[in-house]
């Protein structure tokens, strides 16, 4: 869990005011935009519910990544207010991405193992780079710890897409890859709740 949220506010403002956090935010946004693009073009071509999951989990952390940029330097109950939104999205993708799992699974999905390789592996550097950067930042109040459990997230999430290239590969069925995007709603639940209960500490300590 992350630290006490009795700290005192003076170092957490003056981390949110720091450049290399805002630096480091900035090539986060425009980096998981780009991925966003790529993957939901390749998500769809290859039929590939994880990497189409990967995609918009790569479009909601953009969108996160510009919160915390816009809420960098203001108080700390304004980015406690911001993680909770943060955290609501992570909910409304995980509760998505389950559905469009039962969704394929029902209607019947054909993936395209080769490209969920290549993909996936570029996606995975993508987050592996970005994670490095952020992770001197993941002690911080929810704000901070959000974008580093949203950073976390997706790496462990693109290891779980390159397993299920592997084992749509090896076996010619689509349960591999339905499989791992339940996994990513799975981490996006618990991101979400672990992120909502330190904002609410935030809020509740002033």
């Amino acid at each position: 869990m992350a630290k006490s949220c009795c700290q005192t506010p003076e170092p957490d403002s003056a981390a949110h005011n720091d450049p290399r956090w805002r630096r480091v935010l900035w090539i986060a946004l425009i980096a998981n935009a780009a991925m966003f693009v790529v993957e939901i073009v390749a998500g769809v071509a290859a039929d590939s519910r994880s990497l189409q999951a990967d995609a918009l989990d790569f479009f909601g952390d953009a969108a996160n990544y510009a919160i915390s940029l816009g809420v960098a330097g203001l108080a700390l109950s304004w980015r406690a207010k911001a993680a909770l939104v943060k955290a609501a999205t992570m909910l409304a993708f995980g509760v998505w991405v389950i559905g469009y799992a039962i969704y394929g699974l029902v209607a019947g999905s054909d993936p395209e193992p080769q490209t969920m390789g290549v993909v996936g592996t570029l996606a995975l550097a993508t987050n592996v780079i970005v994670a490095l950067m952020l992770f001197r930042f993941r002690e911080g109040d929810a704000n901070m710890r959000s974008v580093w459990i949203c950073s976390r997230n997706d790496a462990i999430g693109n290891v779980a897409v390159l397993g299920a290239a592997l084992g749509v590969f090896g076996t010619g069925d689509a349960w591999p890859d339905l499989l791992v995007a339940s996994i990513m709603a799975g981490l996006a639940l618990w991101g979400s709740a672990e992120v909502f209960g330190q904002a609410r500490q935030e809020l509740s300590h002033g």
